[in-house]
């Protein structure tokens, strides 16, 4: 069993018994001397006086060495302990424990032992985190998989019943349960692009990248798609001048087709969209004219998308700032 032992109660014990001791072996050693007859003869009263000035100042010398030997030792301890914690603040990785002695502790050995707890909880904490993180991935990437066919069968149900004569009223149910399936699938592979991005499994590859020329093209191959949805398109793209980004391309295309395709969910109603890209502040703006994120339906339907959105943006080192109200959203792309 672990004895525990006070690391300043020792270090007073000694230096106080080293202060009092010596004194007590020169009374001793004045009262035998005051007792023979032959130092009294050879011993004046002077020579007396400075051996006991010469005795006191050894002793204080002596006292100051062991405490800055003490001292010494300790601070060499406290900085061990010190590096040791300084590299788990640096680093994400947890640093190896701390040696401590096994027979008996003292203050400082108490403070590795708990230090050393310490780690041994953070790295079960983070290996909980971890299989929890896989298992939940594994999770969203089956469900996504098995509900895929159910949906593929559904959708030729759908088909077959076009074929069939039916109301009015009737197909535009089939219409709206086809389009319900369309939503469906969609954000199941937002679910699983989410999921294949926050478990490192997406390839990011960050080049420096012409943002004016990616934003022409991504506006270029959504304009049929406003165009039949009557969405005014209000488009400010400089021709010449333009501005780079240390990002992934494929992201940035992604970034901006979802949030295209949520002017075109949750805000067509507006039949508005403005895309502009500000060189001189090096901004990518998206707005609309619907009625707003806090509608019920943008809500429902753009969360995942959004997130997807953000970690990519937090990963560029980049940031989206959104404004919305019932008069429509506008969100600004720039660095983080």
């Amino acid at each position: 069993m672990k004895q525990n032992r006070s690391l300043f109660r020792r270090f007073l014990k000694v230096h106080f018994l080293f202060i009092f001791f010596p004194p007590m072996i020169l009374i001793i050693f004045s009262a035998f001397i005051g007792f023979s007859e032959i130092h009294k003869k050879d011993l004046n009263t002077l020579n007396l006086f400075y051996v006991t000035v010469l005795f006191f100042g050894f002793i204080l010398i002596a006292f100051v060495i062991l405490s800055w030997l003490f001292f010494l030792k300790l601070r060499k301890r406290l900085i061990s302990l010190q590096e040791v914690m300084s590299f788990s603040a640096k680093n994400t990785s947890f640093p190896k424990p701390i040696s401590v002695q096994a027979d008996r502790m003292d203050e400082i050995d108490q403070l590795g032992s708990s230090f050393n707890w310490m780690i041994q909880q953070l790295e079960g904490s983070r290996k909980r985190a971890y299989e929890e993180e896989l298992l939940r991935h594994r999770l969203i990437a089956n469900l996504s998989h098995d509900l895929r066919t159910p949906l593929t069968i559904l959708r030729g149900h759908v088909t077959r019943l076009n074929h069939e004569s039916l109301s009015q009223e009737g197909q535009n149910s089939l219409t709206e349960i086809n389009h319900t399936i369309s939503r469906v699938g969609d954000l199941m592979d937002d679910l699983l692009t989410y999921t294949l991005l926050t478990s490192g499994k997406h390839p990011f590859v960050p080049v420096s990248t012409d943002i004016g020329r990616l934003v022409r093209a991504s506006v270029a191959a959504w304009y049929p798609v406003f165009e039949e949805k009557e969405i005014q398109l209000d488009v400010d793209l400089p021709g010449d001048a333009t501005f780079y980004w240390e990002a992934d391309p494929q992201w940035m295309t992604r970034i901006l087709d979802n949030l295209f395709q949520n002017i075109l969910r949750h805000a067509a109603e507006g039949k508005y969209a403005n895309i502009v890209v500000d060189v001189e502040k090096e901004q990518i703006i998206v707005a609309d004219r619907g009625p707003g994120m806090d509608n019920s339906s943008y809500d429902r339907g753009a969360g995942i998308g959004l997130s997807t959105c953000h970690y990519m943006l937090q990963k560029m080192k980049l940031k989206a700032d959104f404004t919305s109200n019932e008069n429509g959203t506008r969100v600004v792309i720039g660095k983080s």
